[in-house]
């Protein structure tokens, strides 16, 4: 699964997939409802792929949260309600997915975030079990 070009927007509601480049910024598209904007070399831009969850041991990069939820959830969406769901039931699901996330570094605002991101990718089909490293070395390298 690759989240290099899926994108958070500083002070934008949504998950933005990376249309284009430009001489200023970029091209987006709303994962949520298809629209296009532009954003600035001056926004405050991250890749989806360089966000990582706080955990006991070390920090597990995103990609493999939405992994772990794609399998619990067998492929489909997560189907309580996110945003009314209470802290402490949006803790006990990431503690199914990730048993070993570290309670004092990761808040509610943070896992709702991420299940709710998780249902925009999975609509999106943008979730897999597939890793882009193993996908890359199984390719034939040209020379």
């Amino acid at each position: 699964m690759d989240l290099s070009k899926i994108l958070v927007v500083s002070g934008k509601p949504d998950i933005y997939e990376l249309v284009s480049q430009t001489k200023n910024g970029a091209i987006v598209e709303s994962l949520a409802d298809k629209k296009r904007i532009p954003v600035f070399k001056t926004d405050r831009i991250s890749s989806l792929s360089e966000i990582s969850i706080f955990t006991t041991e070390k920090e597990k990069p995103l990609g493999e949260v939405m992994q772990e939820i794609f399998r619990k959830e067998d492929g489909k969406n997560i189907t309580f309600d996110i945003r009314k769901a209470a802290n402490a039931d949006l803790f006990a699901y990431f503690k199914e997915v990730l048993p070993n996330y570290d309670t004092e570094h990761v808040h509610a605002s943070d896992v709702k975030k991420v299940l709710l991101w998780y249902n925009l990718l999975n609509n999106n089909g943008k979730v897999d079990l597939e890793n882009p490293e193993e996908a890359t070395e199984e390719e034939p390298k040209a020379e």
